[in-house]
């Protein structure tokens, strides 16, 4: 029998999902057997329902064979050797706003371990004590930025942060600035941009009218007009790969230095685009989060 105490980066775990990432050996086959046979404890109660919600504090007896479960020998996480150190602009008890510096990857890749502000932002709460090596859920990021992109991403410290926030920027709860710079002179002066994004090969989109893709829309403000070039803040009413990029190359008014959607020139390697501002916008009750609502994080 094996015992666990459900930490509160796991509070509102599925059951399920909890077992799963405990006993990675396991085929799901052995899971739902374990429930069905009602070898699972939670708080002393026998439970078989998989979608159930684990709490903080709750005590978890399992009655499987030790074969199953992570060995204590197991290889230590990638995100442990990370040498990346975050910036953070703001942090509470249940998550931080990080600035991803151009270059960076917000995740990390397969030719890249251990190199991302994802794995620099485990690493950190690491050192603090904050993550438990037994905890099913690992802090995370709640979305992403494009590698040569600078700017705002937030890292969820708990699970129950992590869903809330993915939630609220998928009903566009969370809104997400941008501050850029465009070639040429952009006209009108402020608008929205609507259409397609479809992908068309490795790491790139194109954007078109034709409903090829899936919808992609935009809101620009040109701040400045300067040296045949346009400071523009835009916000983000789609989440879509490259979306700012491909839609303001496919204007004629690609982003200073993004030569992959058009720019004349490379700056460095990096497109002048950063992701400077979120505003917590809450419309529908934010659990746990609720206190973010009006709050707006700007670099």
């Amino acid at each position: 029998m094996r015992k666990f105490i459900i930490s509160q980066s796991d509070n509102g775990i599925r059951l399920d999902r909890f077992l799963f990432k405990t006993m990675p050996a396991a085929p799901a086959g052995v899971v739902f057997k374990a429930l069905r046979k009602k070898r699972v404890k939670v708080g002393g109660r026998r439970v078989t329902d998989g979608a159930a919600r684990l709490k903080a504090g709750d005590e978890l007896e399992l009655y499987i064979n030790d074969e199953f479960f992570e060995s204590e020998n197991a290889r230590e996480p990638d995100w442990m050797r990370s040498e990346i150190i975050p910036e953070i602009i703001y942090e509470d008890e249940n998550l931080a706003v990080m600035l991803k510096p151009s270059g960076l990857p917000s995740q990390d890749q397969p030719d890249l371990p251990a190199c991302s502000l994802e794995s620099g932002f485990r690493k950190l709460l690491c050192g603090r004590g904050v993550i438990d090596p037994g905890a099913a859920y690992i802090p995370s990021l709640c979305h992403r930025i494009d590698r040569n992109t600078s700017g705002l991403v937030i890292g969820a410290k708990n699970l129950e942060t992590h869903r809330i926030i993915t939630e609220k920027i998928a009903k566009k709860e969370i809104r997400k600035f941008y501050i850029c710079l465009a070639e040429g002179r952009i006209e009108p002066r402020r608008g929205e941009i609507s259409g397609y994004i479809e992908k068309t090969g490795h790491d790139r989109v194109r954007f078109n009218k034709e409903k090829r893709g899936k919808l992609a829309a935009l809101k620009y403000n040109v701040t400045k007009y300067a040296n045949g070039s346009s400071e523009v803040e835009i916000e983000l009413l789609t989440g879509r790969t490259h979306q700012i990029r491909a839609m303001l190359g496919a204007l004629g008014h690609p982003i200073a230095g993004d030569v992959k959607y058009g720019a004349q020139t490379r700056r460095d390697g990096y497109q002048e685009l950063t992701a400077n501002k979120i505003v917590f916008d809450f419309k529908t009750n934010a659990g746990i989060l609720d206190y973010l609502n009006g709050k707006t994080i700007e670099i």
